[in-house]
């Protein structure tokens, strides 16, 4: 048997199984996501994985999964309450996960303006909410960045709606920013409350998460990093 493995981060179990292949399956045949984790970037930059046509295709299926869950719960997926329940939830996570549908044009929709401006330029208090790749529930918060470049976005829509973790989402941003812009550096601070850590595990109320991500002379020049800090905290 496989060895059990230690997990204590974000209130997971303290002991986990690690995911088994199907009987009669090597691993090797074990069903896999079209992207493998380290390229999910990748492809949600250059390729949509998830199309309308899948959504309509695949919401009876997703809707009888909820089903299943449902009454693997004790619930009874067939009282008057919970109806209709299965086939909103399958529309919402569709939804929550929408970003498998866009690329990077898709969300920035040509809002790059040409100015004459090579100094700093803060934008504070973008919300922000994801699906933890963990328990598939929700993380919501606050983003910042500071972008140095004479390129300025007015669009704030540059989070994908993706099974994510913060600290993968936090380069994201900085990344999708700085591939737009080419600016002379990027700065990116994340502050968010997990639902995982809320409403299960360790049950803190008021815990948050705070990630940041620093590129080019924000990570080269520590000037340029301190009052990029100063400044957000003012």
């Amino acid at each position: 048997p496989a060895p059990l493995r230690a997990a204590s981060y974000n209130g997971y179990a303290l002991a986990e199984k690690p995911p088994q292949a199907l009987p009669g399956r090597s691993s090797a045949d074990a069903p896999r996501c079209p992207k493998a984790a380290a390229s999910s970037f990748e492809s949600w930059r250059e390729e949509r994985t998830r199309s309308e046509e899948d959504n309509e295709m695949n919401l009876p299926g997703l809707a009888a999964a909820y089903s299943t869950i449902l009454r693997a719960l004790g619930e009874d997926p067939e009282r008057q309450g919970l109806l209709k329940t299965p086939w909103r939830a399958a529309t919402a996570m569709q939804f929550f996960t929408k970003g498998y549908q866009e690329t990077i044009t898709d969300v920035l929709n040509d809002a790059i303006f040409d100015e004459d401006h090579d100094e700093m330029v803060i934008v504070k208090d973008i919300d922000m909410f994801s699906m933890c790749e963990h328990h598939l529930v929700p993380f919501v918060g606050k983003v910042i960045f500071d972008f140095r470049s004479p390129f300025l976005s007015l669009s704030p829509a540059l989070f994908s709606f993706l099974a994510a973790v913060q600290e993968r989402l936090t380069k994201q941003i900085a990344i999708a920013i700085t591939e737009a812009l080419q600016p002379a550096g990027v700065g990116v601070v994340v502050e968010a409350t997990h639902m995982c850590m809320v409403m299960r595990g360790v049950q803190k109320m008021n815990s948050k998460t705070v990630t940041s991500t620093m590129l080019g002379v924000f990570r080269e020049d520590p000037k340029t990093r301190e009052e990029f800090l100063t400044l957000i905290r003012s």
